[in-house]
């Protein structure tokens, strides 16, 4: 494993003052840590064909696409007032392949796995057995913010410390975690459109819109559909009410509560409930920022029928 990393390209954030040091393996960006959860991954990990991946770029509403795959999955054992979500911390109730592969080879209660590796990176056997994959995406402006925040929040710095600027101009050139962003999430387009059938895609300001027919869409997808009867109860509702960002973020577990991930140093919960809000971009960038990050996702996305700037995608 360690001679993997000898020869790898590496980049050193130059806005982390060095805390952010990522090395470039199958196409991508990534901390050590998580390319070598990643490589035993694929060596080891052997999927069951009732598996269903929540699959996602960091900072891209991966923690709530968790949270409401969780809640239709397990809503007949749990309802509102005695979810896991209400005392764990949502990336806590769904095995992250990179990190818990070990126990996703063990006996699960339900079929979700969570991971942010890029399409091409994910273990052969997702695609020797056809496993359903849920894909969500978001306006890459904002993901940039959230991305810039949780990172700088993590190394300790300060908005003076860690110019927004300068974090721009590095994701423009690709280095991200688990970026380029645009390589990201064109793999998984370009896997949808030759099997729809298989793939999911979501936009999360189409969630946001139209919270209750996604949902319903995303619980028909992953196999666990909603009855009748269970839609006059107003179930989806509650599932939507007791994911939201306004109940998650204030509960405490996410207010006050720790984890590890990988083998790094506690994370704060609350690192994964900013703002959540669409637009939040408008508050940092700059009118030229605006027209060079526009003119990027137009070279790397032309002709491929995304929209990654807009309100909503053509799917």
């Amino acid at each position: 494993m360690e001679d993997i990393f000898k020869n790898l390209p590496q980049h050193t954030c130059s806005w982390s003052k060095g805390r952010a040091i990522m090395y470039k393996y199958q196409g991508f960006w990534n901390d050590r840590e998580f390319h070598k959860g990643a490589i035993l991954a694929q060596l080891h990990f052997k999927a069951q064909p009732s598996d269903v991946l929540l699959c996602s770029c960091p900072k891209t509403g991966t923690t709530w696409l968790k949270a409401l795959a969780f809640s239709i999955v397990t809503r007949k054992k749990f309802d509102v007032s005695t979810s896991p979500l209400l005392t764990t911390l949502p990336h806590n109730c769904i095995p992250f392949l990179e990190k818990h592969f070990n126990q996703i080879l063990k006996k699960r209660e339900n079929p979700l796995v969570g991971t942010h590796l890029p399409y091409g990176s994910l273990p052969k056997s997702v695609f020797d057995l056809k496993c359903k994959i849920v894909y969500i995406y978001r306006n890459i402006k904002d993901v940039m913010v959230s991305h810039y925040h949780y990172l700088r929040e993590l190394a300790n710095l300060s908005m003076e410390e860690a110019p927004f600027e300068e974090a721009f101009n590095e994701f423009c050139e690709g280095f991200s975690y688990y970026g380029p962003y645009w390589d990201h999430i064109l793999g998984y387009w370009k896997a949808y459109l030759e099997n729809p059938k298989n793939i999911l895609f979501i936009k999360y300001e189409d969630l946001k819109r139209d919270s209750i027919n996604n949902v319903k869409r995303l619980a028909e997808f992953i196999g666990y559909p909603f009855s009748t009867e269970e839609i006059k109860e107003g179930m989806v509702e509650k599932i939507i009410n007791l994911c939201s960002f306004e109940n998650l973020s204030n509960l405490e577990v996410n207010k006050n509560g720790m984890h590890h991930l990988i083998d790094a140093s506690p994370i704060k919960n609350r690192y994964y409930f900013r703002k959540a809000k669409d637009g939040d971009w408008k508050n940092y960038f700059t009118h030229e920022m605006i027209e060079n990050i526009d003119m990027l996702i137009n070279q790397k996305l032309n002709g491929t029928g995304l929209v990654l700037t807009g309100p909503i995608s053509r799917m």
